[in-house]
């Protein structure tokens, strides 16, 4: 496409206003103004956006609260017919939409569908949950009047949603973890209102997707505020967001720095909230000694494809790659250096990320004992990252945090371990991790128990003879880690068990029944499945 003809389009998008969603409302009272860029062309686009000003801050925050007291109590069935409309009116918004999403990003058309094809199913998933009604986790513990020498109360429990919800949109995902992605489309399915704290960097798609939500919300008959959309293009409408009172949840993805500096703040308020904060990671890779002698060279052709797919900036990105000095661990090595300098450059997703990027790996490349093996030098376009592949000894790794961080963009580090011994030291030594993956012979597993544990006990999710890019969405998956890949790693970010983020269990004692929630009902009107007296039955009282 010429760059005549993607100006023309971008310039062609009408829809946007620039403003803030509060509710239902489009306001733009703020004298803060910003616009987004197109890393493709290197140009600012058009629209200008106005900042939230602490007054719709106010406005949005108070209107959640108001919603919050009405859409707690609506039903799972008409909650789900709301997430549906979501997913029916993003649809809507057609070519639009992907237009947007690439003026802003730099991603491909076909990232952009794929994502949004992502987002809808993330939506539809969580309505389905909704119908079912059973993630509510009902128990129920009747009581026993005459017992001795105390009598047992009659006691019932389920999740019940805590409150509004603001959500930090995510620079690497404009669709599926940010407006209405994950963290929202959980939230909502909860029943808390949200508030998204739209990312900068795509705030002109994220007003395309709130809207989407604003008339999904009016379609359906939810109560106006149950969703609000703010433009920022720094960090202080999120900090008012998090402070203000009435906020009883964070959810976040982006950087350690970022996560981090929430938490702390959300820890230090009069009332403490959680943070759902998913970070940073390098995702270790563990090559044993067979694999590699039977398939280094394929193994690397792989890799090569998976460190620079989305020029390396998912956050399942392989960073760091462990193996044990061998002939098949220099086969690979020289193998990837090989096969990674064919894949074309591409465009990361701002000129403030390529500059991190750069940075970022001038200041690994810079450190004592590691060596370059391949740096694509020739010349790129603008915005475009230039992938590397480094290598160091295990005890240079092992004396250096330095090496131990995540540099966001295609860049690996292959670690040459003297022996099994260091590799689980090394391993050990690491930071949480969202994912790690063991490349292996079936018969060859068996015989690394203690790799396999270091590991198990480094990440939220380990892989048998993958890639670690690509992140399924359904109910088993785990999207988290231990700290720093999450700030709470009992909870995943992504799958419909991510909706246990945004609620919290409430037991009623001794309550009349008719008093009760569907789901602790006797006659249970709801039909889910129930804890009772400790055996799961969907049966009646």
């Amino acid at each position: 496409m010429q760059i005549e003809e993607l100006v023309k389009r971008c310039r062609d998008i009408s829809m946007i206003t620039g403003k803030n969603y509060i509710g239902n409302k489009l306001s733009g009272e703020g004298t803060t103004i910003y616009k987004t860029f197109n890393p493709q062309l290197n140009i600012e686009n058009p629209v200008e956006f106005s900042e939230a000003t602490q007054q719709e801050i106010d406005q949005a925050v108070t209107l959640a609260n108001e919603a919050f007291k009405t859409f707690r109590t609506i039903s799972g069935v008409k909650k789900a017919a709301f997430l549906n409309a979501i997913a029916d009116e993003i649809l809507s918004l057609g070519d639009a939409l992907i237009q947007m999403y690439c003026s802003e990003s730099g991603l491909s058309e076909s990232r952009a569908e794929g994502e949004r094809a992502r987002t809808i199913w993330q939506l539809n998933s969580f309505s389905e949950l909704l119908k079912e009604g059973g993630w509510v986790e009902a128990s129920i513990d009747t009581a026993i009047p005459d017992r001795t020498p105390n009598p047992k109360p009659d006691l019932r429990k389920m999740l019940v949603p805590i409150g509004p919800v603001v959500v930090f949109g995510a620079s690497n995902f404009p669709l599926a973890y940010s407006t209405a992605g994950g963290d929202t489309a959980a939230a909502l399915a909860a029943g808390c209102p949200v508030i998204v704290k739209s990312h900068p960097m795509h705030s002109g798609t994220g007003e395309l997707v709130a809207s989407a939500v604003i008339r999904a919300a009016e379609r359906t008959g939810m109560p106006n505020g149950v969703f609000s959309n703010l433009n920022s293009s720094g960090i202080e409408v999120g900090v008012q967001l998090l402070k203000h009172p009435s906020i009883k949840a964070v959810g976040f993805t982006g950087s350690i720095k970022g996560g981090r500096a929430l938490f702390d703040l959300a820890s230090k308020r009069p009332e403490p909230i959680p943070v759902f904060a998913e970070m940073g990671s390098i995702n270790p890779v563990v090559l044993l000694p067979q694999a590699l002698e039977e398939r280094a060279e394929s193994l690397a052709k792989t890799y090569a494809n998976s460190v620079t797919l989305g020029t390396g900036q998912f956050c399942t990105n392989p960073g760091l790659i462990l193996g044990i000095k061998g002939s098949g661990l220099d086969n690979f090595i020289h193998t990837l250096s090989e096969e990674i300098l064919k894949i074309e450059p591409s465009c990361m997703l701002h000129p403030s990320i390529k500059g991190a990027y750069d940075r970022n790996k001038e200041v690994a490349i810079q450190q004592d004992g590691l060596k370059v093996m391949a740096n694509h030098e020739d010349e790129a376009q603008v915005n475009y990252a230039q992938q590397a592949v480094t290598t160091v000894e295990g005890a240079v790794f092992l004396e250096n945090p330095t090496l131990h961080q995540e540099v966001f963009g295609p860049f690996t580090m292959v670690v040459q371990c003297d022996n099994v011994a260091q590799l689980e030291m090394l391993i050990l030594k690491l930071e949480g991790q969202l994912t790690g993956t063991l490349i292996a012979e079936d018969e060859e597993a068996t015989k690394y128990p203690q790799i396999i544990s270091a590991l198990q006990n480094r990440v939220g999710r380990l892989i048998y003879n993958g890639v670690p890019t690509g992140v399924e969405v359904c109910p088993s998956m785990v999207h988290g880690g231990p700290y720093p890949a999450s700030t709470d790693s009992r909870f995943t970010a992504v799958g419909v068990n991510s909706i246990k983020r945004w609620v919290r269990p409430f037991c009623f004692q001794n309550w009349p029944d008719q008093l009760l929630p569907d789901a602790l009902k006797n006659d249970n009107p709801l039909n889910i499945t129930r804890l009772i007296n400790n055996i799961q039955t969907n049966r009646k009282l």
